[in-house]
């Protein structure tokens, strides 16, 4: 760029004024409604670090790089966190640290640049609206390595990057890493049955089995969406929350205050979908809605029925997303099961600055042949979608 532009960190998003914060691309709503991600929301990264979740006593340490012009104004940023862990990131380098530090090395702190806790694809080098693209892009990813050995950290890794920032990041040292995903395609679907009808006979008959099994024993399904999110129906879902989090990670990671904090700034970009049984709400899955996609994120119960998780956090996602017309749920990180509830494989990207020579050749030669693997893979699933044969390529074209 033909101006001077400088690189600044801020400790926490509450420093940076919600309004500014939203001049970003994704983070807030523009007048055309395009792009938003809920999860770059002021909203949603404040709530993190404000509630006790994201901070430094958790290993979330906030290192938001800010890239101003030559006048202080904010023309681009990138969420950034120096972590002391491995933990809550979902794109996992465990293995990579313990190498390092049986070498003798010290893997952490490390720079991570993602939303705590979500393994969601989503801007990561955001720009102020109206500037180049291209050209802020390739300033914070040049100013993030640059921040990487100016602080002594031994790595920096973007993760759940869109595809097209990756070239922001080619021929500045870092590496290239995919992984899998499922994620349910709106191909024009009228509903749910229009989608039924492209699978396979055998598919769409077991799919319409589980959902009657899963609402068996009296179980009903409700939508609570903006002034439904109670500080009493948080406290119940809390408690789901805290009850299969616990059972599943050890330790969930985050607070009951998060919950208040998100029903306060954003209650019109959730979606509860919560289980009633016997007048009383036992199981519950949380759901952020972004301009045209839902993203599922965690679910809870206090009660185990057969097939409920799968209705209440994929059937009932698929229900609406096409009642208000979005284009894709993305349903989390991992799970093949995904794969015959008519979610299909999709390649997540990340990319990875490891500032020791030796670690990154090693790891750049394990990526290469995961590259591979990933590639493989996908290509598999993809060929075992329950849909009809011809179907899929039929709608994507």
């Amino acid at each position: 760029m033909k101006q001077e532009v400088s690189i600044r960190i801020e400790r926490s998003l509450a420093a940076i004024r919600p309004e500014l914060w939203a001049t970003l691309e994704g983070a807030g709503r523009d007048k055309a409604g395009g792009g938003y991600n809920p999860f770059n929301s002021h909203g949603f990264l404040s709530a993190l670090e404000e509630s006790g979740s994201a901070t430094a006593e958790t290993g979330w340490l906030g290192h938001h790089l800010l890239l101003e012009d030559a006048a202080g104004i904010l023309i681009g940023a990138v969420p950034c966190y120096l972590k002391s862990h491995s933990r809550g990131e979902y794109v996992f380098d465990h293995g990579w640290a313990d190498a390092y530090e049986r070498a003798g090395g010290r893997y952490y702190p490390k720079l991570q640049v993602t939303i705590p806790f979500t393994p969601a694809t989503g801007p990561r080098l955001m720009v102020a609206r109206g500037r180049h693209q291209a050209e802020v892009r390739a300033l914070l990813a040049g100013g993030l390595r640059e921040v990487t050995e100016r602080l002594g950290a031994s790595s920096a890794h973007v993760t759940f990057l869109p595809e097209d920032e990756l070239a922001a990041f080619e021929g500045r040292g870092y590496l290239h890493r995919t992984d899998q995903q499922f994620h349910f395609l709106n191909a024009g679907y009228r509903d749910h049955d229009d989608f039924l009808d492209t699978l396979a006979s055998r598919k769409r008959k077991a799919l319409k089995k589980e959902r009657r099994a899963a609402l068996e024993n009296g179980i009903t399904i409700d939508w609570l969406t903006g002034s439904d999110l109670t500080e009493a129906v948080w406290d119940q879902f809390f408690a789901f929350y805290m009850d299969t989090g616990s059972r599943k990670w050890g330790r969930p990671y985050l607070t009951r205050d998060f919950y208040s904090l998100i029903g306060e700034r954003m209650a019109d970009d959730i979606l509860l979908v919560m289980a009633k049984r016997g007048g009383r709400y036992i199981a519950g899955a949380i759901n952020f809605i972004g301009s045209d996609t839902l993203f599922g994120r965690h679910w809870g119960c206090i009660e185990e029925h057969p097939f409920l998780h799968f209705e209440v956090c994929y059937h009932q996602a698929i229900d609406f997303a096409l009642a208000k017309g979005l284009q894709k749920v993305e349903a989390g990180a991992q799970g093949e099961h995904k794969l015959a509830r008519g979610y299909q494989p999709v390649t997540t990207h990340s990319a990875h600055f490891i500032a020791h020579a030796g670690l990154r050749r090693a790891v750049a030669d394990y990526l290469e042949h995961e590259r591979r693997e990933v590639e493989q893979i996908g290509e598999y699933l993809g060929e075992h979608t329950p849909f009809r044969k011809g179907e899929r390529q039929c709608r994507e074209d």
